[in-house]
């Protein structure tokens, strides 16, 4: 295109000098101009190349199962966390904060819900305990949800360092006393997303009762509009507390040992698309009839799944189901990432086994399960308790270079705002309901596999890679207690009140 510009340039020109006779300045000012514009139109074909990634060694390499063409992404943009700003982890007490001085009144707490919504309830009860003044008994462990798991908390984490790691800040202790066990107790259901005001009024139970039992603990505490040490109390009891217990801990470490020494780096991949997800959650996009028709009948006879009828387009297309293993092998390959990498699942038990993993595996054959990463006499004490098996994941997944997340759960939430407490962590949190349009121009032929996709999908995802920004509020024209529901929650993103830096850096958004 150069000289072809240039030629044209000079053609022009000559033919002009040959139509009259010119003083030899004329001459040399028109010999410099059209040197001068050639070296411009070079330069600027230089510089628009160099704007563009120059394609990693690694990149070159082609899934042999899945031929598709290979995508030139700077491999630093594929790993890299970049964006700490120098914001650091800040939890300590202000100067004004006291310790809860309770010891005549107790509460207990029945969790619910799977292991991360059981730890962010915990953590809200430890806050809830110290506004209300109380003892808190060590929570009993859901027994009766979807998985039916038998763990106590000392199976799933580490009380003793639970209690002393609190005692400044609250009281708490293994059982209730012996000579409380047969009082009346007050039996609460604590209104959801509550704030001090509410908690402290609860408090004229303790007239009438020495025992408060809480009978539910998930989302009982606000996300917002709390004191600054309300707040970093429940970091503390989050992200230090509610350590896992030392048999969790240490296999984890094992296991994120074996991840590096396999390949270095790694992706975690929460990919939900178990069958009680999409059950739940309707989604049946992709399936057979008789899956589907599988998924509805044990939504119907799950009692305390309340919604009976979804309708599973209207689900996909407001990006409320999780992404198929196919759709995450598109996301990754659009994002850059090569058919080589390590990719390590956390899940439980997928959906139609090999059947629709293969759509994934593929792409990316280096799948790794923590079935095959540990013994099975490393496993063997873990087996049929889903909150111990789910805790390594978590572990793994903390641990992971980048972690994404195929559905907005309890655990894809929780991990995010941990790695976010950890230093803002690589998270791509894929835009499902944007990815559903460009999944459906594929399907259509209106769009291919190429630079085209790559650009569309990294655009989408520049500002969903877990970059620090305050927390999301309620949407706007939503009101009254439905505005809850729509806030980002505090564990997601425990910035800024648990995560600081000088006062410029505070306005990050």
């Amino acid at each position: 295109m150069v000289s072809k510009v240039s030629y044209r340039s000079s053609s022009l020109l000559t033919g002009r000098f040959h139509a009259r006779k010119l003083s030899p300045s004329i001459i040399t000012f028109y010999t410099m101009f059209i040197f001068s514009f050639s070296v411009f139109v070079l330069f600027y074909v230089r510089h628009i190349s160099v704007d563009e990634d120059p394609p990693h060694p690694l990149l070159s390499q082609q899934s042999k199962s899945h031929q598709v063409p290979e995508l030139p992404v700077h491999y630093k943009q594929l790993w890299d966390t970049l964006f700490n700003h120098g914001l650091h982890q800040c939890v300590k007490p202000t100067t004004k904060y006291k310790a809860a001085q309770g010891f005549d009144r107790y509460l207990t707490v029945r969790s619910n819900g799977g292991l991360n919504q059981m730890r962010t309830g915990i953590s809200d009860m430890v806050a809830v305990a110290h506004i209300m003044n109380a003892t808190l008994v060590i929570p009993q462990l859901d027994k009766r949800s979807f998985w039916k798991d038998s763990s106590v908390f000392s199976d799933v984490f580490d009380e003793f360092h639970f209690i002393e790691s609190l005692k400044g800040d609250i009281r708490i202790v293994s059982e209730l006393p012996k000579n409380l066990e047969g009082v009346p107790r007050a039996r609460k259901h604590f209104t959801s997303w509550s704030g001090v005001g509410y908690y402290e009024e609860m408090t004229r139970l303790w007239s009438d009762y020495q025992v408060i039992h809480v009978a539910k603990s998930d989302s009982r505490l606000a996300n917002n509009d709390l004191p600054l040490d309300i707040q970093r109390l429940r970091c503390r009891a989050m992200y230090h507390a509610l350590r896992f217990s030392p048999p969790i801990e240490n296999l984890g470490k094992r296991l994120v040992d074996r991840l590096r020494s396999h390949g270095g780096r790694y992706i975690a991949l929460h990919l939900r698309y178990e069958k009680d997800m999409l059950s739940f959650t309707g989604c049946a996009y992709g399936l057979t009839d008789a899956e589907s028709e599988e998924l509805r009948i044990l939504r119907e006879n799950t009692n305390y799944w309340k919604v009976k009828k979804i309708n599973s387009t209207e689900q996909r297309v407001g990006g409320f189901c999780p992404l198929t293993p196919k759709e995450v092998g598109i996301f990754l390959h659009a994002l850059g990432y090569p058919p080589s990498t390590p990719i390590y699942i956390a899940a439980g038990e997928i959906y139609g086994g090999n059947t629709h993993l293969s759509e994934l595996s593929s792409r990316y054959p280096n799948l790794i399960f923590k079935e095959s990463l540990a013994t099975p006499e490393e496993l063997k004490d873990f087996a049929n308790h889903a909150s111990q098996t789910a805790a390594l994941d978590y572990i793994i997944c903390v641990e992971s270079d980048v972690f994404v997340p195929s559905y907005s759960g309890n655990m894809a939430r929780a991990v995010e705002g941990h790695r976010r407490f950890l230093g803002h962590r690589k998270t791509i949190n894929p835009d499902r309901k944007g990815l559903v349009g460009i999944f459906y121009m594929l399907e259509t032929g209106e769009l291919e596999e190429g630079r085209e996709l790559s650009n569309m999908v990294q655009r989408m995802h520049k500002n969903r890679q877990g970059a620090p920004r305050k927390r999301h509020g309620s949407l706007p024209g939503i009101k009254g207690r439905a505005r809850f529901r729509t806030e980002e929650p505090f564990y997601e993103n425990p910035y800024p009140e648990c995560i600081c830096g000088s006062k410029s850096k505070l306005d990050i958004t």
